[in-house]
């Protein structure tokens, strides 16, 4: 039987859906996954779609669900639930075509079959009757956004739940700073401050003007901000921890350091060298446990962007909002403590480091840094200054640090945290 052709890209987006709603890292493995190559790129471009923008508004999506449900379905019909009320409240999908679709998919299954009638009575309800406009803080799950609200207060948690579903522009950072007007007009994209070009053109990067060539990578424009506070100059040794996917090894290489990028997969790395190759940039990769990498070199400038909760990066991968739990953020402080003293020790005196997170949780930022400095006397803050970096006047913490939230940047940032260190000699 020939399947359904209308039915194949919902049936990718399901599995994306499914993996990312289980596990960490289970989305990036499903769109990379064989449901979604073995689809034509029509098909494949519709399936992403599909289940980012379920993603974004699941906070709505499952408000909007339950009120018109009796009981909680099994997790597979409430994945195809899902997907159908993002095709008709969100995607301008005809109502007709999202409740088929879904029924579809559900008689595809000998589990969810018996399910068909409830998919089509639920997407009907909510397509005769759809619900309000959502409000910035139904996006977030409530624990999370009452840590933000207690953290940053009521506004603030309000402007970050409110770019959960906006759909982030690119950004790129460039391997010559020089090429910048050229660059900006031929893609087209807009300078932001520090170097980084936010593009907003769609499509296949590799298609991009620059690419082939190396002339850029992507990296999020908070994203660069910690390597910059580096300043690494000419001939200066830096170590990148934990570098993969290695956006910050290429900032470091580019800027003229004899750079080495350490992260314990080797997986992760070949990324890491594919993308050095692409640019035609060198830095020494080494496969390692960072904490316990046994290497005694010292370095000028040392930079640590540590495994975190994730939070911050939810403009991209709005699916770390809900895999999150939290328990996890007490136990990656442990780890990032580990991390931060092993990384203080390959910093030689009179050098530099950054401990950066791209985490909204004050205990993977701000308590970190507090911390290291009460264990480690022979450290001081190295304050940034206002804009330094290109990051937002606003991010600037009282402490010297930068705590670079999502709504700072007009058009929103990925949020990170990141202070710098300096060694005395």
């Amino acid at each position: 039987m020939t399947p359904d052709p209308e039915l194949t890209p919902r049936a990718a987006a399901l599995e994306v859906l499914a993996a990312a709603l289980a596990r960490r890292a289970g989305l990036e493995e499903a769109l990379a996954g064989r449901a979604m190559t073995a689809l034509a790129p029509r098909d494949r471009a519709f399936a992403r779609a599909l289940a980012m923008a379920t993603l974004r508004r699941l906070g709505p999506i499952d408000r909007a669900l339950s009120a018109r449900l009796a009981k909680p379905p099994p997790e597979r019909v409430q994945d195809i639930l899902r997907l159908g009320a993002a095709q008709a409240l969100y995607l301008e999908t005809p109502a007709f075509a999202a409740v088929d679709s879904s029924v579809a998919l559900a008689a595809a299954e000998p589990a969810t079959r018996p399910f068909k009638g409830l998919v089509n009575a639920v997407l009907r309800a909510l397509t005769r009757q759809p619900p309000p406009p959502a409000t910035a803080e139904a996006h977030a799950p409530e624990w999370l956004f009452a840590r933000w609200r207690a953290a940053y207060g009521a506004a603030a948690a309000e402007a970050v739940a409110g770019l959960i579903a906006e759909e982030p522009a690119t950004d790129l950072s460039l391997r010559d700073p020089a090429e910048a007007p050229e660059l900006a007009a031929a893609l087209p994209a807009e300078a932001l401050a520090g170097g980084s070009l936010r593009a907003e053109r769609r499509g296949e990067l590799t298609a991009w003007p620059g690419f082939a060539e190396g002339r850029w990578w992507v990296q999020d424009a908070a994203a660069a901000v910690p390597a910059r506070l580096l300043s690494v100059r000419p001939g200066e040794t830096a170590l990148d921890l934990c570098a993969a996917p290695g956006g910050k090894t290429l900032q470091l290489a580019a800027a003229g350091a004899r750079t080495v990028a350490v992260d314990r997969s080797a997986a992760r790395l070949r990324r890491v060298s594919e993308n050095l190759a692409r640019t035609g940039l060198h830095a020494e990769t080494v496969a390692a446990d960072a904490a316990a990498w046994d290497d005694a070199r010292a370095f000028d400038a040392v930079l640590l962007d540590a495994p975190c909760s994730a939070t911050g990066t939810f403009r991209r991968h709005p699916d770390v909002l809900w895999v999150a739990r939290p328990g996890d953020i007490a136990k990656l402080a442990e780890v990032q403590a580990r991390l931060l003293d092993s990384a203080a020790g390959r910093v030689r005196p009179g050098g530099r480091l950054v401990y950066c997170v791209c985490s909204l949780e004050p205990e993977e930022g701000e308590r970190q840094a507090e911390t290291f400095l009460a264990r480690h006397p022979g450290f001081r803050t190295l304050l940034a200054g206002p804009g330094e970096g290109g990051a937002p006047e606003a991010s600037l913490t009282p402490q010297g640090w930068l705590r670079l939230l999502p709504h700072h940047r007009p058009g929103g940032q990925d949020g990170f945290f990141a202070a710098r260190f300096g060694r005395d000699g």
